[in-house]
């Protein structure tokens, strides 16, 4: 019996290898297949910081970012998964929200009022093609000039693994995380399309956030579990309650 991780292939290696710590057997399904969107930065703005929502922001400009002024300004990332990969990638100054984009704007506001940026700022904004909302937006509304540079794009994969696909028709998944929205729109879509759908639906789906939640509720998931914080560790006790809800 395995757990599904539908992260896309770089993320889903550290998701495995806290699953398998933890005593599980695990089997991937990246719904999602990363591609870098090449990085032009043509604005000539002064920027005071930078703020990322995902690692893979970091993962797509990296190469192209040695010895740039960049690498010295603060950067705030949305959680620790991506302050790493942005320490990786040579940022001194990272400064690390919350998990979700509602604390990473928080975390702008606040580090504003400590002097760490100043409030009327220009920040630059390395997002993805998709965006789940708009920060640039709501850091506007708080004063701040945000630029936003689109460095990726995050494509769905059309179908699941054979091995998945087995798994689901034997009944030898135990549950499936999901990361976010989009992903589990795409699994839900690649699901459907092999017709396993009902008995992928029929298990445990835990997911990072209740956002994330909904897409599994609205499809017909009856056991729907939510991290008690948007974070891995969090997701990984919410797996155990819904194995333990299980087995009682």
């Amino acid at each position: 019996m395995s757990i599904l991780v539908t992260r896309p292939q770089s993320d889903n290696e550290a998701t495995a290898e806290g699953l398998r710590a933890r005593g599980h057997s695990v089997l991937f399904a990246p719904v999602l297949k990363f591609e870098p969107v090449a990085f032009h930065d043509e604005s000539e703005a002064d920027y005071a910081g930078i703020i990322v929502t995902s690692a893979n922001a970091i993962r797509a400009v990296a190469p192209q970012l040695q010895n740039r002024e960049l690498l010295r300004l603060p950067l705030f990332a949305v959680g620790e998964h991506t302050a790493a990969a942005a320490r990786d990638a040579g940022f001194a100054r990272v400064i690390v929200a919350g998990g979700d984009a509602a604390a990473l704007r928080d975390k702008v506001v606040q580090s504003a009022r400590d002097k760490v940026v100043k409030k009327k700022s220009t920040l630059l904004y390395l997002a993805g093609a998709d965006l789940s909302r708009d920060l640039g937006g709501e850091l506007g509304a708080e004063g701040f000039n945000v630029i936003t540079q689109t460095t990726y794009r995050m494509t769905p994969v059309k179908h699941l693994p054979r091995e998945v696909c087995e798994g689901f028709a034997a009944h030898g998944i135990r549950a499936v995380l999901h990361y976010s929205r989009r992903s589990a729109r795409a699994f839900l879509e690649a699901a459907r399309d092999e017709g396993v759908e009902i008995s992928a639906l029929a298990i445990p789906q835990c997911c990072l956030s209740e956002t994330v939640a909904g897409v599994l509720r609205e499809a017909g998931a009856s056991q729907v579990l939510v991290a008690a914080t948007p974070d891995e560790n969090a997701l990984f006790d919410a797996l155990e309650r819904a194995l333990r809800t299980r087995l009682a």
